[in-house]
């Protein structure tokens, strides 16, 4: 063989994988991120364009666009595909592309199963999207996909049920490359203590993930065996019972709750010190308070059950250990508010969007607290009041913790910066229309309008209206959003000493640092003097 023949041989077998290869047999773990990432950006348009299509329905009152069949197909694939398409996989993408680098990893511990665990995603998606598709329509019976609404959709039944398998296989895949990949490949010296709050956030929700996914599976499967195979899990006229279903449903969706907002947690821990140039306040109860959330969240779950009929005492009980979720959130919040005390606060995208989140979760915990309260939750139960809360939780929550991520490591990811003015423009527009769309909720709710109608009393008109002109300015201004990712990827200004040195640049040293030798640069004499300062 000549030695060029040999060059190129060994140049076959050597260079990395380009086109469309490098992403199908994706092992890098920041390819894997940005391949999570791109593919939540594009069910978060698909996801809003279901949202949008609910609120232009609701516009006024009356039949204008959809029949209700149509309506609640939309209002179950709109939360299905928000949660497990858009939230999850962020965050997913975000844990992928930062953990092995914030705890001094190469990479994930277990490449081709990251691999794995990203193709999973686009065939499930495809598999329900493809739904609208079949006869008898979508499924239509909410994304909680209670017995016997459920059953009623038709040839989508089945593809829901596959579809949420494939889905809670991908999770729990990615879940245990987590926690692989955080015990095992740590930089030495990096104790579980010195872990920055983002790698701990997920450290805990991977462990969620693992716990409750089986669960879910667990009552999707039984759903399946009651239409297909003759049992009657949750079929009262052979014994079952659909309550049963919710039981179990819940045990699942409220630690699910949390899988999507204590990444976000992690990310705001990450963010506000650093923009307050000040180590985070309480980094240690942080952490604990995380765990305690995570722990809390299993023992919550019938608050959703509230009018099924339980005994007293499993209401008092339900009631008060919901309640007590509000201890560890609130250190949480303090400890923010503590950390931005006496700091030298500056205002860029990240942190703007930070503090929006401290601020607009609060609200949604505020009313989760009163619809913790039994007596009124029969009143609160299934009305628009609930809609306003978990939503309050997760787009404010969860949504706006992964859009300050974004903002916050797009110059890190991408090595350009990415243009402020929009990225301002884009978080005043996206504060001031999610407000207009969410807020008048709570008082269509408390004023007793029922959610997942298509039609309403005209006494909620101006509400509605209110409610869906908000609607569409926060869809709008998302394009803005896009425009402003694609711009900075594609290149713009290098993001130069400003970026690593400035706002952004101290992060590794001021979040939960770890061990000097660990660090790529020594600590500046600046930040030396600060530490010592404080």
């Amino acid at each position: 063989m000549s030695t060029a023949a040999h060059a190129d041989s060994h140049d076959d077998h050597d260079h990395k994988p380009h086109g469309w290869r490098r992403w199908v047999y994706a092992t890098n773990h920041k390819d894997i991120g940005t391949m999570y990432l791109v593919f939540s950006g594009c069910m978060f348009f698909v996801g809003g364009m279901f949202a949008e299509g609910i609120r232009a329905e609701l516009f006024k009152p009356g039949m204008q666009l959809f029949d209700p069949q149509f309506f609640n197909s939309l209002t179950t694939m709109h939360g299905l595909v928000m949660i497990f398409g858009v939230i999850m996989p962020s965050f997913v993408g975000l844990a992928n592309w930062m953990i092995p680098m914030q705890v001094g990893a190469p990479d994930m511990a277990l490449p081709r199963l990251n691999n794995f665990s990203f193709w999973i995603l686009p065939f499930a998606f495809t598999l329900l999207l493809s739904s609208f598709f079949v006869p008898g329509g979508a499924p239509a019976g909410g994304w909680t996909m209670y017995p016997p609404l459920t059953l009623q959709t038709g040839a989508s039944f089945p593809m829901l049920i596959f579809s949420i398998h494939l889905m809670g296989a991908s999770s729990i895949l990615g879940a245990i490359n987590v926690i692989v990949t955080i015990m095992n490949m740590r930089a030495p010296g990096m104790t579980l203590l010195k872990m920055p709050m983002f790698v701990w956030s997920w450290l805990i929700t991977a462990y969620l993930l693992i716990a409750v996914m089986p669960v879910l599976a667990g009552a999707v499967t039984m759903q399946l065996t009651d239409h297909y195979f003759g049992t009657t899990f949750f079929t009262a006229a052979g014994g079952g019972d659909p309550v049963m279903f919710q039981h179990i449903f819940w045990f699942f969706g409220h630690p699910e709750v949390y899988i999507m907002i204590l990444p976000a947690f992690g990310i705001v821990s990450e963010i506000i010190p650093t923009f307050s140039r000040k180590p985070l306040f309480g980094y240690e109860a942080m952490v604990y308070a995380i765990a305690s959330i995570a722990f809390l969240s299993f023992i919550v779950w019938a608050h959703h059950m509230f009018t099924v009929g339980m005994p007293l005492a499993a209401q008092l009980f339900f009631m008060l250990s919901t309640m007590l979720i509000a201890v560890p959130t609130g250190v949480k919040i303090f400890n923010w508010a503590a950390t931005m005390w006496h700091g030298s606060l500056s205002f860029e995208p990240p942190m703007l969007f930070a503090l929006a989140f401290v601020f607009l979760f609060s609200i949604g915990g505020f009313s989760g607290l009163m619809l913790a309260m039994v007596p009124a939750d029969y009143q609160y139960q299934d009305t628009y009041f609930v809609v306003a809360h978990f939503h309050y939780v997760l787009v404010t929550g969860a949504l706006f913790g992964i859009m300050a991520a974004i903002y916050y490591w797009l110059p890190k990811w991408t090595g350009h910066m990415y243009d402020l003015k929009l990225g301002t423009w884009h978080f005043w527009l996206s504060t001031i229309f999610v407000n207009v769309l969410f807020f008048p909720q709570h008082f269509l709710g408390l004023a007793g309008m029922p959610r997942r109608i298509p039609d309403y009393a005209v006494q909620f008109t101006d509400w509605n209206m209110v409610s869906s002109i908000g609607a569409f300015g926060f869809g709008l201004s998302q394009f803005l959003f896009l425009y402003l990712i694609i711009k900075c990827v594609r290149g713009g200004v290098r993001a130069d000493s400003r970026v690593w040195e400035g706002a952004h640049g101290l992060e590794w040293e001021l979040t939960s640092p770890p061990p000097f030798h660990s660090w790529s640069t020594p600590p500046s004499a600046a930040v030396i003097a600060h530490g010592a300062e404080h």
